[in-house]
């Protein structure tokens, strides 16, 4: 049976086998696993570790029946990442919420895949669903990403259509698969506050991804109305250490220098496996409250979401000593600093700093202290 969700929501438990069965027999899929895995290999081994592989995940799905059979193939996988690449997964606020109604979870953006996993892993040790999660069709340009992605209960953002009434088409009608997601199949959504992760540590939702959110909104309804029964909970997700910081400062200093930046054809692939097996220290997932406060217009909405995803980011060290290091780049803090795990912060930071520039090292460095120069911001206004 066709629907009009069809080019953009997760595939479906009937369409699981085909779908599986492809993803198999493509060669692409199969050789980037094997260049993930076995990098160091030589290279004439490749082709026969492929058709291992191959013959090991056709052993693997043959008892894979439905949608949560392919989640909980993958699980062990993700809880061998958590436990080699976190010193640390601690979850907070998860128990105040009532999960027995289908949330809308905004988390602020920090890694292209291990964002919306962690929401995952959280929910699964609750013993709760795991959510449908937006990811942008400028990733899914290869087959088989886009097909594993799907499998993995993700629908498509549709950022690549042009003209202006193709992209308000796109928008609508994800509007409405999120809210049937919720509202229908009674499914748990996961957004990200804007598009594209924030490379600065700057947690700032896009008003756009609320305005989008309310294009199925009737009319008859207030955006007050609206917004309480999508059931709007923020999330705060803190990295101690972000893999990535390199690269993202190196590109913050060539957009500035050159007014855009040009993406590399292979750079998001290689930020998801950055992000997947870099070191990322302590992790912390808050989950804020359910947003049932008197919104009348996007602002509103949005200023409430940065409100609760800040209040619940959780400040590492690194936070602290990147300031310090802004302040005053020559100086040594972990003798000044008391809090445990100040010496392990500057080590990593000025490690990372060795080989930049000096605007690339301002760039990482502001990235880790954003969050905490906020929140100081916010007291001095609430003190005033």
């Amino acid at each position: 049976m066709t629907s009009k969700f069809d080019d953009i929501k997760p595939y479906d438990d009937a369409e699981l086998p085909h779908v599986l069965n492809k993803l198999v027999k493509n060669s692409s899929f199969i050789n980037t696993l094997v260049e993930f895995r076995f990098a160091a290999w030589p290279s004439f081994t490749k082709a026969f570790i492929g058709r291992l592989l191959q013959m090991a995940i056709l052993f693997k799905i043959r008892r894979v029946k439905t949608l949560q059979d392919f989640q909980m193939l993958l699980q062990p996988y993700l809880a061998h990442i958590i436990e080699t690449t976190n010193t640390s997964f601690t979850i907070s606020g998860l128990n105040d919420l009532d999960l027995s109604k289908p949330c809308l979870f905004i988390s602020n953006h920090r890694d292209i895949v291990l964002d919306s996993a962690y929401v995952n892993w959280a929910l699964h040790l609750q013993g709760q669903n795991t959510v449908r999660a937006a990811v942008g069709d400028n990733l899914l340009h290869k087959e088989w990403v886009a097909d594993l992605m799907r499998l993995n209960k993700c629908f498509v953002v549709q950022r690549s259509v042009e003209g202006r009434r193709a992209k308000l088409h796109a928008a609508k009608l994800l509007s409405e698969y999120m809210h049937h997601s919720l509202r229908h199949d009674h499914q748990h959504v996961w957004i990200a506050q804007k598009e594209g992760r924030a490379k600065d540590g700057m947690d700032c939702t896009n008003p756009a991804i609320i305005s989008m959110l309310l294009l199925n909104k009737p009319k008859d309804k207030s955006v007050q109305q609206y917004i309480n029964e999508l059931r709007v909970v923020p999330v705060a997700i803190s990295y101690e250490f972000d893999p990535c910081d390199i690269s993202k400062a190196k590109e913050l200093v060539l957009a500035e220098q050159n007014g855009e930046y040009n993406k590399p054809d292979n750079e998001d692939m290689r930020s998801i496996v950055n992000g997947i097996v870099g070191n990322k220290g302590q992790v912390h997932i808050h989950f804020g409250k359910v947003i049932t406060e008197n919104n009348k217009a996007v602002e509103d909405v949005v200023s409430k979401i940065d409100e609760e995803i800040l209040l619940g980011y959780k400040i590492y060290p690194t936070a602290e000593v990147a300031c310090k290091l802004l302040e005053e780049p020559n100086g040594n803090y972990s003798n000044t600093l008391n809090e445990q795990g100040h010496k392990r912060a500057q080590d990593y930071l000025l490690a990372r700093l060795r080989n930049l520039t000096g605007a690339e090292k301002t760039k990482l460095l502001e990235m880790y202290a954003n969050p905490l120069k906020r929140l100081r911001m916010n007291k001095r206004k609430a003190n005033q």
